[in-house]
Formats: C-alpha cells, sequence, structure tokens
C-alpha cells in the first residue's frame, strides 16, 4: 500500500474481520473517504483482504490487524473510527492509539467518549452509516458496487457453488450442496465449487458427490481479485451466509443464499437486487459447531425453485 505523507492527518479506521464483514463496511468507508478527502486513509484489516482495496477505492495504506487490536499505528491519528464492534477491546484498542478525535459506540466499560447505543437488530450495512450520520458525516447504506474487477480467470456464465463457512452453523450440508450442483450441471450449466485453503477438502467432496471433473475445483486456487472477477462474471451463486454472498452482491451476480441462525435482516442483501435469501425463521447461535435447526430445515428443492425463479427474471 501507499507510504504515509507526513505532511497530510492521518484517517484511520478499524475493521479487523473477515471478507463479508469488510463489503458490509465498504459504504462506511467510502463515507469517510468522501468527509476526509485530504488524509491519508489507514484502514485496520487483515492483509489477505488487501486485494479487494483498490476495487473498494479510497484507501491508502492496509495495517495488518485481525479481531479488536492491538492497532499497532506509531503515529497519533487525526480521527480514528471504529468500524469494528460493540466490545470494548476495540475501543480501547483505538484510544491507545491517541487520536484526535475518536468515533464509535458507546460502551458503558469504556467511559468517554461519546457515540450512540449499540443496536443489535441493525442490519450491518446501515449500522456503519448509522454511526457516522450520528457524528455528522452522510452515508450511502445502498454504496455497495466494487470496481470492476477485470476479466474472469475461466470463460464465464458459470454457475458458483461455494459450500463453506466460517462456521459450522452456517454451513448447509455438503451432499445437499452437491445435489443442487449435479442437477445444474445436468441441466447444461457450467458448475465450478469454490471456497479458501481450508475448504479445498470440502469442495472436492461436493464436487465428487455431484459428478463434477477434478477441473471444477476452484477451492483454494484463486486468490480475492480473482474470485472477484470469477464472480463478477458468474451467472449465478449459491451459498451460505458467508463472504461469497456479499461478493455476489458487491459484483451484481444473481444469487441464492441460505440462512439459518441469523436473518437475511440483519446481513441479508439490499432489496430490488436480483438474490433471494432463504431463511426458515428461526434464529440460533451463530458460533454453532454444527448446522443450525432451521439451515437444515432449507431443502434442494426449494433451492432449485430459487434458482429457476432468479433464471425468469434473466439469469444468463
Amino acid at each position: 500500500m501507499a507510504v504515509e505523507d507526513p505532511q497530510r492527518p492521518v484517517l484511520l479506521a478499524l475493521r479487523g474481520l473477515g471478507l463479508g464483514d469488510l463489503l458490509t463496511s465498504v459504504p462506511a468507508l467510502r463515507a469517510l473517504r468522501r468527509a476526509h478527502p485530504e488524509h491519508h486513509f489507514v484502514l485496520a484489516t487483515p492483509a489477505y483482504l488487501g486485494g479487494l482495496l483498490p476495487l473498494i477505492g479510497g484507501v491508502d495504506e492496509l495495517l495488518d490487524v485481525s479481531g479488536p487490536g492491538p492497532v499497532p499505528y506509531e503515529e497519533s491519528p487525526d480521527v480514528a473510527v471504529n468500524l469494528h464492534g460493540s466490545g470494548p477491546e476495540s475501543i480501547q484498542a483505538l484510544r491507545r492509539t491517541r487520536p484526535g478525535r475518536l468515533l464509535t459506540h458507546a460502551h458503558h466499560l469504556v467511559p468517554g467518549p461519546d457515540g450512540p447505543a449499540w443496536e443489535p437488530e441493525t442490519h450491518e450495512r446501515r449500522r456503519w452509516c448509522s454511526l457516522l450520520e450520528w457524528y455528522g458525516i452522510p452515508a450511502d447504506p445502498e454504496d455497495l458496487a466494487l470496481g470492476d474487477p477485470g476479466p474472469s480467470p475461466l470463460a464465464g456464465g458459470e454457475v458458483i457453488i461455494h459450500p463453506g463457512a466460517a462456521f459450522r452453523a452456517r454451513q448447509w450440508p455438503p451432499d445437499r450442496f452437491a445435489q443442487v450442483a449435479a442437477e445444474l450441471a445436468g441441466q447444461g450449466h457450467r458448475v465450478v465449487v469454490t471456497g479458501g485453503v481450508t475448504e479445498i477438502a470440502l469442495a472436492r467432496h461436493v464436487a465428487a458427490l455431484a459428478g463434477l471433473p477434478e477441473e471444477s475445483v476452484l477451492a483454494g486456487r484463486t486468490n480475492l481479485p480473482e474470485l472477484a472477477a470469477l464472480t463478477a462474471h458468474a451467472a449465478l451463486v449459491v451459498c451460505g451466509d458467508t463472504g461469497m454472498s456479499h461478493l455476489a452482491t458487491a459484483v451484481g451476480t444473481p444469487s441464492v443464499i441460505l440462512y439459518g441462525p441469523v436473518p437475511p435482516a440483519l446481513w441479508g442483501p439490499p432489496p430490488g437486487r436480483p438474490h433471494i435469501a432463504l431463511w426458515a425463521g428461526r434464529t440460533g447461535d451463530p458460533h454453532g459447531d454444527r448446522p443450525s435447526e432451521g439451515l437444515l430445515e432449507i431443502g434442494v428443492p426449494e433451492v432449485l425453485d430459487a434458482v429457476r425463479r432468479l433464471r425468469g427474471v434473466g439469469v444468463r
């Protein structure tokens, strides 16, 4: 990333989370950039997400931070913004950087900083925009679209099956993903199975159950910019409530998203776009070690019906 210009004041934002978390914060990041055009904008986030920053725009430097801190920034920023969460750890981590001004939600264990109360039933995109608006910074929660990621590493027009999730509670059973993949492949679609390096075995298992060729498994073979380009040129994404769902939204590719313990009202795609969120209406522990009961209530026929409905409105 860019080297800091000592003549420019520093704007430091903390979002030490994963892919979906970064993408839901894009409207807030762009609002901060517009409000501080003269600042050197530093985003504290995991280093592996750096490949997407050019597609987001406006960020000058990435500071590798995972979780709520510590935030190893040596100079005192002019403005520090807590886009991480509601706990005291992230507030205290940013206070230790000695910012001129700290923008954060209030927390009863950290006296001092003013800020709005944390509202647990607020959609994640709107949450961070509302935080900024409390401080007088206009933000549009619909400002989600990434820039052009360039040509696809494949031919384009594929159906992406993304079976993984950060927690088992959000992971639909592999055999069900395989049934969907097999049905769509049988209809003549080019189906690929994506995932991170820790999901290679899962992706291979799904592909094998579906009878897909070995080359259809892309898990562990694409970096984030390549995955963004692949997704942007795909025909459809089928996945759970994970970072891939937010990537499909950000690049405008139709998607069928399976929600389990967390309702789409809190993490789902915006209305009026070509995405179908399937949810059984049952909440649960999003960090559980087995698929949530609500997620298991979603069957293969429902997913295939959602695919048909999207095709009816122009899925290529």
